[in-house]
């Protein structure tokens, strides 16, 4: 009797420590195809400027992608139904059509933009299928909203009580995260695409207030002081250099102009495009390319065709050496050259 109740205490610990390996594996293999899906790379380049998830609650420009998830998905929604109405949305964005209306009410609707239907589709179906990223904020936030509207929406964004009282702490410490422990290229990765929410979020900011002529005064004036601050935060250099430079004082150095070739090629053979990572002594350099998609085109795109005449005569009078247009979408603009202490 003794042996027997031995071996059933045996038997339950062996089977319990085997379904615990099992779901650690299930939990890290999801993990691994969250990380690999083409989705989560096209969210962070096309919708991330606008609704970074880093942003804090009062100092940001749109909704986090999680909040258009949870206004768009619940109990009912396949994911074909899901992936519909974003697709539907993006093509049409109107009041109308908006299922976050505090979120409209606040920020306005999005700008209609042109983007590959294929890639709004991947961005969907990684949305519908894993969890993505949220801001510590949101969660308290959406709650409190959802009980005083009853899932009409967002409501008023700007909030009240948990959501803005944290808001200000809350910012600094996501100013304050520590990469150091990620792997090279992911740590460069991050510090371009946090530089990057830091000036779009800025850059759209102004575009939806002032509109397009007094964003380029923001560019001139504010671009490299954000971006040198960025720096500061993340004790990296940070900088965006290019081929075709609008200030001279991007323009790309020999090596980083050998990597925009290789980006070039890579983006022209439709190769997945990660960063490029060089090791010296004391440093580490990374290589990421900035692509342009349809909004960069209103101040890089075509004179006459995407650019505006009022736009060139802004343009030619802060950048009289301007060669940062004729570009059209999916096309490598330059390159974030992002160097720190190994």
């Amino acid at each position: 009797m003794k042996q027997l109740l031995i071996i059933s205490v045996l038997a339950i610990t062996f089977f319990s420590c085997k379904d615990s390996e099992k779901k650690h594996h299930s939990a890290l293999d999801l993990q691994l195809q969250a990380n690999n899906h083409p989705g989560k790379k096209l969210m962070e380049k096309h919708c991330y400027v606008c609704h970074s998830p880093t942003a804090s609650h009062d100092d940001r420009i749109a909704p986090p992608m999680v909040a258009i998830k949870k206004h768009y998905i619940d109990e009912d929604t396949s994911k074909e139904k899901f992936v519909a109405e974003i697709n539907a949305f993006i093509k049409n964005p109107t009041k109308e059509n908006a299922k976050l209306y505090g979120a409209v009410k606040r920020f306005g609707v999005m700008p209609k933009q042109s983007f590959p239907e294929e890639d709004i589709k991947q961005i969907a179906e990684y949305m519908f299928d894993f969890d993505i990223e949220q801001p510590e904020w949101f969660e308290d936030h959406f709650k409190e909203e959802q009980g005083k509207h009853k899932g009409k929406g967002m409501g008023n964004e700007k909030g009240k009580g948990k959501g803005k009282g944290k808001s200000k702490v809350m910012h600094k410490q996501q100013a304050e995260v520590n990469y150091q422990n990620l792997p090279y290229g992911e740590r460069g990765l991050k510090y371009a695409l946090t530089t990057k929410a830091v000036l779009g979020k800025n850059l759209m900011g102004t575009i939806q207030k002032k509109g397009t002529l007094e964003a380029l005064a923001f560019c001139n004036e504010q671009a490299y002081p954000l971006t040198d601050s960025m720096s500061v935060v993340h004790n990296a250099n940070i900088k965006r250099v290019s081929d075709k430079p609008r200030n001279p004082n991007n323009k790309a150095n020999a090596i980083e102009l050998d990597y925009i070739n290789i980006f070039k090629k890579q983006l022209a053979n439709q190769e997945e495009i990660s960063p490029i990572v060089k090791e010296d002594t004391d440093q580490v350099h990374v290589y990421y390319p900035i692509v342009t998609n349809s909004m960069c085109l209103q101040c890089h795109g075509k004179p006459n065709e995407n650019i505006k005449p009022e736009i060139i005569k802004k343009l030619t009078l802060l950048y009289p050496e301007d060669q940062a247009t004729g570009y059209t979408t999916d096309q490598v603009r330059g390159i974030w050259s992002i160097s720190f202490d190994n």
